[in-house]
């Protein structure tokens, strides 16, 4: 991406922007919260047409910004005059979400070119894949998953300019505006690190980035510069991209060589059935599992591991059932979906065993 001075980007118009997965990642996927800074935003219906600048909510917002010293008002005032508002955006979130079982899940996210693209991903950059495996201890096949599951391996990484994408969920989707702030606040601390023009970002209609599909707060906390350029680039270099999802990884908790996920058998009791109506938490263990009655054929799984019980439905009304451990529950915190969890393992597995 071009560099200029800040001022200047930030009165160009260039063209960029990003992507989302079904349940999107790294914070795409929000739930509502509650609003704390009622000053800023306001349940007004500004008419259609109706300029950023000349709202009285993004007035508000470009004085607190300016207070903070670390934008001027031209700045501010010089973004909110080229940035778009993209209503299509707010139809796509208020899309309702249909809750798909695995067998369907699986079929659209687990084909075999996912597999191949896959395998050739990975040849085609075996040294940053290998590298950032090495460093940050995180099997290289669950990388090039994430990456195949997220963005087939960079071919959709989304069309919207993230700052557009932004700024209309951040003032006209009440439902999610404050985390949407945060994000765009995040954003133009992102762009002034990185000494990139503003409008050159582009990513998901939710704001995700890059291959890993980063949220701007994850691109600030977790991307990496790993072939040490001055920019940490997840949108084309292969090196950035593999360090920054591995990083993301050992941050949130990977622990090298532990499994992600283990089958097991039972005979369904109350007791039992009450742990699988449980949220996605670490608050049992292997061995409290196996005192209920459930039978864990992997004896490499200590019994103090802590451990969730779960299941995928493999055949209308057919389930197969799975203690989901540590790393699970890393790969979760990526994107809170059980079945994103278990398609990025299937990859996994499925391009190692390829290769």
């Amino acid at each position: 991406m071009k560099k200029i001075a800040i001022l200047i980007s930030l009165m160009a118009l260039a063209a960029c922007t990003p992507k989302a997965v079904e349940q999107t990642s790294t914070g795409a996927t929000v739930k509502p919260v509650k609003d704390h800074q009622p000053e800023i935003y306001s349940n007004v219906t500004y008419p259609e047409g109706t300029s950023f600048l000349s709202r009285p909510d993004v007035q508000r917002y470009i004085d607190r910004k300016v207070a903070t010293g670390q934008f001027s008002r031209a700045e501010m005032e010089a973004f909110f005059a080229n940035v778009q508002n993209k209503p299509n955006i707010i139809g796509i979130m208020d899309k309702p979400g249909t809750s798909r079982p695995w067998y369907e899940f699986r079929k659209n996210n687990v084909a075999g070119s996912r597999i191949t693209g896959g395998v050739k991903f990975w040849n085609d950059n075996e040294y940053a894949v290998t590298q950032a495996s090495r460093i940050y201890g995180v099997p290289p096949e669950i990388l090039v998953a994430i990456v195949g599951i997220e963005t087939n391996y960079a071919s959709n990484m989304g069309s919207f300019r993230t700052a557009d994408a932004l700024v209309t969920l951040a003032f006209n989707y009440p439902r999610r505006a404050e985390f949407f702030r945060k994000e765009l606040d995040e954003f133009m601390l992102m762009a002034h690190e990185e000494r990139q023009d503003m409008f050159t970002f582009k990513g998901s209609y939710a704001g995700a980035m890059g291959m890993p599909q980063f949220m701007p707060s994850s691109y600030r906390k977790w991307a990496v510069d790993a072939n040490h350029d001055g920019h940490r680039n997840i949108w084309s270099d292969p090196n950035d991209v593999m360090a920054s999802v591995a990083n993301y990884m050992k941050q949130h908790g990977w622990q090298t060589g532990g499994k992600v996920s283990i089958p097991v058998k039972f005979q369904m009791t109350e007791a039992i059935q009450a742990k699988l109506d449980e949220d996605t938490q670490l608050t049992h263990t292997v061995g409290d599992f196996k005192r209920l009655g459930v039978q864990v054929s992997d004896g490499s799984v200590a019994d103090s591991e802590k451990a969730f019980l779960y299941r995928l439905e493999t055949a209308p009304g057919q389930y197969d059932y799975y203690l989901g451990l540590n790393n699970f529950y890393t790969i979760w915190q990526y994107n809170h979906s059980r079945l994103y969890v278990s398609a990025v393992k299937e990859i996994a597995e499925n391009v190692a065993r390829s290769r």
